[in-house]
Protein backbone atom coordinates (compact mmCIF):
# COMPACT_ATOMS: atom_id res chain seq x y z
CA UNK A 1 0.00 0.00 0.00
CA UNK A 2 1.37 3.62 -1.28
CA UNK A 3 1.77 5.58 2.04
CA UNK A 4 -0.06 9.45 1.57
CA UNK A 5 2.38 12.42 1.63
CA UNK A 6 -0.36 14.69 3.24
CA UNK A 7 1.11 18.82 2.75
CA UNK A 8 0.80 19.36 6.18
CA UNK A 9 1.83 17.21 9.00
CA UNK A 10 0.02 16.60 12.58
CA UNK A 11 2.27 19.11 14.13
CA UNK A 12 1.01 21.71 11.75
CA UNK A 13 -2.54 21.33 12.26
CA UNK A 14 -2.08 21.21 15.61
CA UNK A 15 -0.43 24.70 15.32
CA UNK A 16 -2.77 26.16 12.88
CA UNK A 17 -5.89 24.84 15.33
CA UNK A 18 -3.92 26.61 18.31
CA UNK A 19 -3.29 29.89 16.26
CA UNK A 20 -7.05 30.36 14.91
CA UNK A 21 -8.96 28.73 17.68
CA UNK A 22 -6.88 28.99 20.80
CA UNK A 23 -7.37 25.13 21.40
CA UNK A 24 -4.62 22.51 21.98
CA UNK A 25 -5.54 19.18 20.70
CA UNK A 26 -3.53 16.07 20.30
CA UNK A 27 -2.90 13.52 16.91
CA UNK A 28 -6.00 11.48 18.19
CA UNK A 29 -8.13 13.94 17.52
CA UNK A 30 -7.11 14.54 13.84
CA UNK A 31 -8.31 12.80 10.87
CA UNK A 32 -7.29 12.87 7.30
CA UNK A 33 -9.26 11.91 3.79
CA UNK A 34 -7.71 11.95 0.17
CA UNK A 35 -8.91 11.58 -2.99
CA UNK A 36 -6.79 11.01 -6.27
CA UNK A 37 -6.90 11.85 -9.83
CA UNK A 38 -10.65 13.36 -9.94
CA UNK A 39 -11.03 14.72 -13.39
CA UNK A 40 -12.05 18.18 -13.09
CA UNK A 41 -11.18 21.65 -12.95
CA UNK A 42 -8.13 22.66 -10.60
CA UNK A 43 -9.08 26.13 -10.56
CA UNK A 44 -12.37 25.56 -9.19
CA UNK A 45 -11.11 23.09 -7.09
CA UNK A 46 -8.99 25.21 -4.98
CA UNK A 47 -11.52 27.66 -4.60
CA UNK A 48 -13.97 25.02 -3.07
CA UNK A 49 -11.12 24.40 -0.78
CA UNK A 50 -10.41 27.68 0.21
CA UNK A 51 -14.57 28.22 0.89
CA UNK A 52 -15.24 24.85 3.05
CA UNK A 53 -11.79 25.70 5.16
CA UNK A 54 -12.85 26.16 8.94
CA UNK A 55 -16.66 24.90 8.23
CA UNK A 56 -17.72 21.92 10.14
CA UNK A 57 -18.47 18.72 8.09
CA UNK A 58 -21.85 18.87 8.09
CA UNK A 59 -22.27 22.32 6.97
CA UNK A 60 -19.27 21.85 3.95
CA UNK A 61 -21.79 18.85 3.27
CA UNK A 62 -25.42 20.46 3.08
CA UNK A 63 -23.74 23.63 1.21
CA UNK A 64 -21.74 21.14 -1.31
CA UNK A 65 -24.96 19.46 -1.92
CA UNK A 66 -26.81 22.90 -2.32
CA UNK A 67 -24.28 23.52 -5.16
CA UNK A 68 -25.01 20.31 -6.78
CA UNK A 69 -28.81 21.22 -6.65
CA UNK A 70 -27.61 24.60 -8.28
CA UNK A 71 -29.36 26.77 -4.91
CA UNK A 72 -26.21 28.10 -3.58
CA UNK A 73 -23.14 29.11 -5.50
CA UNK A 74 -19.33 29.17 -4.80
CA UNK A 75 -17.29 31.76 -4.32
CA UNK A 76 -14.73 33.02 -6.63
CA UNK A 77 -12.02 35.22 -4.80
CA UNK A 78 -8.56 34.08 -6.92
CA UNK A 79 -8.97 33.01 -10.17
CA UNK A 80 -11.76 35.79 -11.57
CA UNK A 81 -10.39 37.09 -15.09
CA UNK A 82 -12.63 37.55 -17.37
CA UNK A 83 -15.60 35.93 -15.04
CA UNK A 84 -19.05 36.93 -15.03
CA UNK A 85 -19.91 39.30 -12.44
CA UNK A 86 -23.12 38.63 -10.83
CA UNK A 87 -25.79 41.41 -9.59
CA UNK A 88 -26.74 38.76 -6.87
CA UNK A 89 -28.35 38.82 -3.17
CA UNK A 90 -24.82 37.77 -1.95
CA UNK A 91 -22.12 40.79 -1.24
CA UNK A 92 -18.85 40.74 -1.32
CA UNK A 93 -17.70 38.80 -3.82
CA UNK A 94 -19.59 39.44 -7.08
CA UNK A 95 -18.30 36.66 -9.12
CA UNK A 96 -19.93 33.16 -8.08
CA UNK A 97 -20.03 29.82 -9.88
CA UNK A 98 -22.05 26.59 -9.38
CA UNK A 99 -18.93 23.99 -10.42
CA UNK A 100 -21.52 20.28 -9.72
CA UNK A 101 -18.69 18.42 -10.88
CA UNK A 102 -15.82 19.74 -8.17
CA UNK A 103 -18.75 19.63 -5.41
CA UNK A 104 -19.20 16.20 -6.38
CA UNK A 105 -15.91 15.00 -5.89
CA UNK A 106 -15.75 16.92 -2.54
CA UNK A 107 -18.50 15.19 -0.91
CA UNK A 108 -17.42 12.04 -1.78
CA UNK A 109 -13.77 13.43 -0.30
CA UNK A 110 -15.63 14.86 2.88
CA UNK A 111 -17.82 11.71 3.41
CA UNK A 112 -14.45 9.65 3.62
CA UNK A 113 -13.15 12.05 6.21
CA UNK A 114 -16.34 11.69 8.02
CA UNK A 115 -16.51 7.98 8.10
CA UNK A 116 -12.23 8.37 8.65
CA UNK A 117 -13.36 10.63 12.06
CA UNK A 118 -16.07 7.96 13.28
CA UNK A 119 -13.61 5.06 12.81
CA UNK A 120 -10.93 6.97 15.36
CA UNK A 121 -14.00 7.53 17.59
CA UNK A 122 -14.41 11.06 17.31
CA UNK A 123 -17.05 12.75 17.57
CA UNK A 124 -18.34 14.49 13.76
CA UNK A 125 -20.32 17.14 14.95
CA UNK A 126 -17.08 18.53 16.00
CA UNK A 127 -14.88 18.11 13.57
CA UNK A 128 -14.28 21.09 11.98
CA UNK A 129 -11.90 21.07 8.31
CA UNK A 130 -8.83 22.69 9.09
CA UNK A 131 -6.67 21.84 5.97
CA UNK A 132 -7.93 21.50 2.59
CA UNK A 133 -5.94 21.46 -0.82
CA UNK A 134 -6.11 20.93 -4.58
CA UNK A 135 -2.75 19.49 -6.24
CA UNK A 136 -2.64 18.71 -9.56
CA UNK A 137 -2.48 15.36 -10.36
CA UNK A 138 -1.01 13.57 -14.08
CA UNK A 139 -2.22 14.80 -17.31
CA UNK A 140 -3.83 12.37 -19.43
CA UNK A 141 -2.34 12.78 -22.50
CA UNK A 142 -4.83 12.85 -25.71
CA UNK A 143 -4.93 14.07 -29.34
CA UNK A 144 -7.63 15.51 -31.57
CA UNK A 145 -6.59 14.81 -35.21
CA UNK A 146 -6.74 17.58 -37.56
CA UNK A 147 -6.84 17.83 -41.37
CA UNK A 148 -3.53 17.02 -43.55
CA UNK A 149 -2.61 14.42 -40.56
CA UNK A 150 -1.83 17.01 -38.44
CA UNK A 151 -2.91 16.85 -34.78
CA UNK A 152 -3.40 18.85 -31.82
CA UNK A 153 -2.92 18.24 -28.14
CA UNK A 154 -6.37 17.69 -26.40
CA UNK A 155 -4.88 17.03 -22.46
CA UNK A 156 -6.91 16.38 -19.49
CA UNK A 157 -6.11 17.37 -16.29
CA UNK A 158 -6.94 15.34 -12.69
CA UNK A 159 -6.92 17.08 -9.61
CA UNK A 160 -5.83 14.97 -6.04
CA UNK A 161 -7.93 16.47 -3.17
CA UNK A 162 -6.91 16.09 0.44
CA UNK A 163 -8.65 17.56 3.83
CA UNK A 164 -7.70 17.37 7.43
CA UNK A 165 -10.36 17.67 10.24
CA UNK A 166 -9.79 18.35 14.08
CA UNK A 167 -12.65 17.43 16.74
CA UNK A 168 -12.58 21.07 18.59
CA UNK A 169 -14.56 22.20 22.01
CA UNK A 170 -18.51 23.18 21.62
CA UNK A 171 -17.45 26.86 22.55
CA UNK A 172 -15.24 27.27 20.05
CA UNK A 173 -16.99 25.93 16.99
CA UNK A 174 -18.45 27.78 13.91
CA UNK A 175 -21.48 28.70 15.12
CA UNK A 176 -23.47 29.18 11.28
CA UNK A 177 -22.01 29.33 7.62
CA UNK A 178 -19.44 32.38 7.15
CA UNK A 179 -21.83 33.83 4.23
CA UNK A 180 -25.76 34.23 4.54
CA UNK A 181 -26.67 34.24 1.20
CA UNK A 182 -29.95 32.84 0.84
CA UNK A 183 -31.85 33.68 4.14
Amino acid sequence: MARLNYSASDEEIIRRVFEKYGVKITSDQIAKAYGNEFRMSWKKSVEVASFIKYMTIKQAESWLEDVVRLKRPVPIRRFTKKQAHHAAPWGGWPVAKWPVKVAEAYLEVLRNLENNARFKGLDVERVVVVHAAAHKGITIRGYMPRAFGRSTPWNEQTVNVELIGAELPREVLPKRLRLAVFK
